[in-house]
């Protein structure tokens, strides 16, 4: 039969298994370093990995494909459990090893977030002494290349968005305390990665209740790619969200903030 089903461009896949972890029907494993459809009757086409793909490697096609299998794919999952618990029981198991087994995506794709209310009350006892404040880090979650993060990550849900182009935070002494503390941040190249951060950006804005947009970008022409990316990303999502532009002279100075 002719239906939808997903197609994986191994190409752009890079392995992190974020697809598998989100496949609720195992249709997805990682073969090689790189995720396979294993399987068409235990693919729904409804897509849940779709979002989870940091570099757009899955999409949608109509194609001849077994119609998806309920029955088996809930057969499959009773085995792996019956396997799992098998295996427990059987192989003692450290808390280090049981956390490897059960978070086989990416590391650096990892989902976190960051409470950075004790810093800054760290930071405020200081400010009372003769010791000079020690100088913490504002960032509020991990990961920050707009390649890696996940789109729907709960902490872009009423953020103040901070997009910044890579060289920005080595040329700007105070960029945490200037422009990362209370926003989430994004970080990217326009010149040496890949791709159009138009879309992706497009995704977090219409998907999300961003409060506000700060795009930091060196002075340089390619650097202007990753401001016009976020212009476009908010007319494609029909969200205009309150934005500003600082750029960074390379002497590290703030040359403009619009």
């Amino acid at each position: 039969m002719i239906r939808r089903i997903i197609h994986i461009n191994e190409e752009k896949c890079n392995g992190c298994g974020a697809c598998a972890d989100a496949c609720h029907e195992s249709a997805i494993g990682m073969v090689n370093g790189k995720a396979k459809l294993l399987r068409d009757d235990y693919c729904d086409g409804l897509g849940d990995c779709l979002p989870a793909c940091p570099t757009g490697a899955i999409t949608f096609e109509e194609r001849e494909a077994a119609a998806y299998d309920e029955a088996a794919v809930m057969a499959n999952k009773q085995k792996k459990e019956a396997s799992a618990i098998n295996t427990a029981q059987s192989v003692p198991q450290s808390n280090e090893a049981k956390k490897a087994h059960t978070a086989h995506g990416c590391p650096g794709q990892r989902i976190a977030q960051f409470n950075r209310q004790n810093t800054a009350d760290s930071a405020s006892d200081n400010e009372t002494t003769s010791t000079p404040a020690a100088i913490t880090s504002q960032l509020s979650q991990w990961p920050v290349q707009i390649k890696l993060v996940p789109v729907n990550a709960p902490y872009f849900e009423n953020a103040q968005l901070l997009i910044a182009a890579d060289c920005t935070a080595y040329a700007y002494a105070g960029f945490h305390e200037k422009f990362m503390k209370d926003h989430v941040t994004l970080i990217g190249c326009p010149k040496l990665d890949e791709g159009d951060y138009a879309d992706k950006l497009a995704e977090i804005i219409g998907n999300n209740s961003i409060r506000s947009i700060r795009i930091v970008r060196m002075e340089v022409p390619c650097c202007g790619g990753i401001e016009n990316a976020v212009i476009r990303a908010m007319e494609r999502s029909g969200k205009m969200i309150p934005w500003q532009v600082v750029t960074i002279a390379c002497d590290g100075t703030i040359r403009e903030e619009l």
